[in-house]
């Protein structure tokens, strides 16, 4: 990851100051330091990257949303409420959609992760939220065990067929995701014979702005930025070597 590899660089050189390369590490850490932090470079490249918005009012009315789970922290107790970390936006814009009538079910596709401290799903736990909020629970399907994108396209697809719903047109699906990650979610299903339509949310870059602040302001947000598209990349590397995508 690139803050690891500023640290990397920038800690070898410390350690071997005395010889000229040494100090070309620690300059070379400190310049990247500076690129990776550089909010108007990370936030024009993952703007670039993030598929465009849609505005709710252009859509048409779908059987099923889709909804791939990771935004939430399982591991928190008590368990008598849902602790949402960012990425909210693929509940709260799905039960938006729902009640606007665009959706008629929605189907949550989220397991316990590899390494689970508790015994209630992802799934499950959104579930229990949006039934708070209002939709209907005869209107949710619950998948309960994928841990990541690559089952979460198969074991949905193995679900709608268990349901008799693979009879419906893809295009009768709307999968919804954060826009970061729709491109990896989007060809995992489209690698199961799945070709719903999207709905990017959970936008992590902003129109450019070129300013002294973009320009000359070290950002944190900057950083993380960076870590979410270089994991991002690698993700659909690995799957595409894989054959997952």
């Amino acid at each position: 990851m690139p803050f690891t590899i500023c640290l990397v660089l920038t800690g070898a050189g410390i350690l071997f100051i005395n010889r000229t390369w040494g100090k070309k590490l620690v300059l070379a850490g400190f310049l990247l330091s500076l690129f990776f932090s550089n909010s108007y470079l990370a936030n024009q490249l993952m703007y670039s990257w993030e598929p465009p918005p849609k505005a709710f009012h252009t859509l048409p009315e779908y059987e099923i949303g889709i909804i791939l789970t990771g935004v939430t922290n399982i591991e928190k107790t008590p368990k008598d409420r849902t602790y949402f970390n960012k990425g909210a936006d693929r509940v709260t814009h799905a039960v938006q959609l729902y009640k606007m009538g665009k959706l008629k079910k929605i189907l949550i596709t989220g397991g316990l992760g590899f390494d689970p401290s508790d015994d209630i799903s992802e799934a499950e736990s959104l579930g229990d939220f949006m039934v708070w909020a209002g939709v209907k629970r005869s209107d949710l399907i619950l998948e309960t065990t994928a841990r990541n994108t690559r089952e979460n396209a198969l074991f949905t697809e193995k679900l709608l067929k268990e349901e008799g719903l693979l009879e419906q047109q893809s295009s009768s699906f709307l999968l919804i995701t954060s826009a970061f990650h729709m491109k990896r979610a989007n060809a995992c299903f489209a690698k199961t014979g799945l070709y719903p339509d999207t709905f990017p949310v959970d936008y992590y870059a902003a129109a450019p702005k070129l300013n002294f602040k973009t320009i000359f302001q070290p950002s944190i947000n900057a950083i993380l930025i960076w870590h979410i598209l270089v994991k991002e990349w690698v993700g659909i590397l690995i799957y595409k070597i894989a054959g997952y995508i």
